[in-house]
């Protein structure tokens, strides 16, 4: 499928907006919401779900700024030097070097090792987090795009951050501590048990690992790992998480929690889980598509279709060879004709069933979008000639 123009245009938005932008959850950026809310959890919780949920974007109203999100910049730096590595930007390292000066920029501090938050404070039903507290997601994705820009650019420093970011995970995060498993808390400030967000984390120790030797690494990374595959169903499903407000299936924490193990897989550890990976990529292949690539948010249920979906879809069956390529056709053709601005050039957030979000999210939408784009690109646009 031809993507040149869409990847041209995404890049052309993202950059001429210095990567800058709004968020589904950043309505506590605003200082006027932070006042409604009375400080309360509930006032937290409910202004953050109405500036996500509105099709219409009220933030200039709340004089609520733009803002740099490291997640998004740690997902456009895996992206642009995947598109280096192509040859898409032939000879040019222009785009790594700001993107790395911002991810020094947005690092949160006071912590053990490199790490990254969120540029907004919010608030879950299971705890608030302030703006800058460290998310061992965020930093997962972060230092895997790190490690890949090493691997291409051999500068010692993005090396050197990405291995800082395992004192992060060991000493910085609590731990639910289950026999010989346990598994990572999502931040420092709480102690719940996300297993997307436990595998992620899981996955970046043995990438180090392969990388630098260290023992500790791998071993914190098997029982971490460990943990959430006791609790892969005998369909290769898995819950988002354990508790009975969190027992969902959904499509793309699937495939992250497929993707933090393919890591495994690939670096020759974990053996004992291949079968389980098999089993988990055919469900998530069986379950969350339609005929014509349409990606369902949940195994059971259609909408909302979030950008999340096909993005994580693309980017992972692009990785598992020929097999799954006619799927990742259909997904990316679904998400060019319903959820791209061929003339503005950015993707939506979200599509309902009776309305379209259309807002341009920097780092929920863009930088997902941008991140399958390349990763196809990668994988499938040289063999026809489309890129």
């Amino acid at each position: 499928m031809e993507i040149q123009i869409p990847l041209f245009k995404l890049c052309r938005y993202i950059e001429n907006r210095g990567y800058a932008g709004f968020d589904p959850y950043d309505a506590l950026n605003s200082s006027l919401i932070q006042t409604l809310s009375l400080q309360k959890k509930i006032g937290r919780i409910f202004w953050i779900q109405i500036f996500r949920r509105l099709p219409f974007n009220l933030r200039a109203l709340f004089f609520l700024p733009e803002g740099i999100n490291p997640k998004g910049i740690g997902l456009f730096l895996e992206g642009y030097n995947r598109l280096h590595q192509i040859g898409f930007f032939p000879g040019e390292k222009a785009w790594c070097a700001p993107l790395f000066a911002l991810l020094v920029k947005t690092m949160s501090k006071g912590y053990s090792g490199s790490c990254w938050g969120y540029n907004f404070d919010w608030q879950s039903r299971a705890f608030y987090v302030p703006k800058y507290t460290p998310t061992i997601v965020n930093t997962a994705f972060i230092g895997h795009a790190l490690l890949d820009v090493w691997e291409t650019q051999k500068e010692q420093k993005f090396l050197d951050m990405a291995v800082s970011c395992s004192d992060f995970l060991l000493k910085d995060l609590n731990r639910k501590i289950e026999g010989e498993t346990f598994c990572f808390s999502y931040t420092p400030v709480d102690n719940t048990t996300v297993h997307n967000a436990n595998m992620l984390g899981a996955s970046l120790l043995i990438r180090l690992f392969s990388k630098t030797g260290e023992e500790k690494l791998r071993d914190a990374a098997l029982a971490s790992l460990a943990y959430s595959m006791k609790y892969q169903h005998d369909d290769g499903s898995w819950f988002y998480a354990e508790t009975q407000m969190q027992s969902w299936i959904d499509s793309f924490h699937t495939g992250f929690n497929l993707e933090a193990l393919r890591w495994f897989i690939k670096l020759g550890h974990g053996e004992e889980y291949i079968e389980d990976y098999r089993k988990g990529v055919e469900y998530y292949a069986v379950n969350f598509f339609l005929d014509d690539g349409a990606p369902k948010y949940y195994h059971n249920k259609f909408y909302p279709i979030d950008i999340h979906a096909p993005a994580e879809a693309i980017y992972f069956f692009s990785g598992e060879g020929s097999e799954y390529q006619e799927l990742v056709e259909r997904v990316l053709g679904w998400l060019l004709n319903n959820m791209w601005d061929e003339e503005k050039g950015y993707f939506y957030f979200r599509k309902g069933k009776y309305f379209t979000n259309k807002i341009p999210y920097m780092r929920w939408s863009q930088a997902w979008a941008f991140r399958a784009l390349t990763e196809y690109a990668k994988n499938y646009g040289r063999q026809h000639g489309n890129i």
